[in-house]
């Protein structure tokens, strides 16, 4: 057999793998009597927390028992949970992107989102959705329709008075995620604290919610045409009739 089949150690194959020189050591063998070498204590020394067994290891910031350095600075203000940051666009920029044809021309039933917006890198963090500003409002020369999260006043002036249209949706996580990668076979929840019910059902905001919203927008399906009716009968109850 060795008279036909000869070696080449040139040349790499599963026959002549090994691991490198040095790189592989034996483990050490603990609590295996003083002729190992790491018998008795095992190395731990004696007594102490890092001697003991099953506490597993300090957690970050223990300092043996005093107080930690940082439990002795007062602390400042509070986080709040319901906050919401959104990636703020500029109408300047939207024309330049629709100038150089990186974001399509729109219509009531195409509007553009946050989809289009963060795939041509026109911004390049979504957040919590999409927030348009006036800023080169005098720029904005192309008639556009926007379904976004927010819109300041000034920027859906600006825009309608191009033809335009802007229509702020509410959208938690999972249905912003659904928009971002084009999604349509599931359902957007419905808002359900009292603060973005009130918003996005006034006309001002342009809020998908409003009956006049509903109207002049057709790409709002009947889905969302039920839930503003609920939720604006909801808005006028009273409390005895709530219960």
């Amino acid at each position: 057999m060795s008279g036909r089949f000869k070696l080449n150690p040139r040349k790499v194959g599963l026959f002549n793998l090994s691991p490198a020189q040095g790189s592989v050591h034996n483990r050490h063998r603990f609590g295996r009597g003083d002729g190992g070498g790491r018998g008795g204590t095992s190395g731990r020394g004696h007594k102490g927390q890092n001697a003991r067994s099953g506490n597993g290891k300090p957690s970050p910031g223990f300092e043996g028992g005093q107080t930690p350095i940082m439990r002795k600075f007062p602390k400042r203000g509070f986080i709040n949970r319901n906050e919401r940051t959104y990636a703020p666009l500029n109408l300047d920029r939207v024309q330049h992107w629709l100038d150089e044809g990186r974001i399509p021309q729109s219509s009531k039933t195409a509007p553009l989102t946050v989809h289009h917006f963060l795939h041509s890198k026109c911004i390049h963090n979504a957040f919590d959705g999409v927030k348009i500003l006036a800023d080169g409002a005098q720029f904005l020369k192309t008639p556009i329709h926007l379904s976004v999260a927010r819109a300041s006043k000034p920027a859906i002036r600006a825009i309608e008075k191009l033809g335009g249209s802007v229509v702020c949706e509410y959208q938690n996580a999972l249905a912003l995620r659904d928009t971002i990668k084009g999604r349509t076979d599931r359902l957007s929840a419905a808002p359900t604290r009292r603060e973005d019910i009130e918003w996005y059902a006034q006309w001002k905001n342009r809020g998908y919610l409003h009956p006049q919203v509903i109207q002049q927008n057709p790409q709002l399906s009947d889905r969302t045409k039920a839930i503003a009716k609920e939720l604006n009968r909801f808005k006028t109850q009273r409390p005895e009739d709530r219960a």
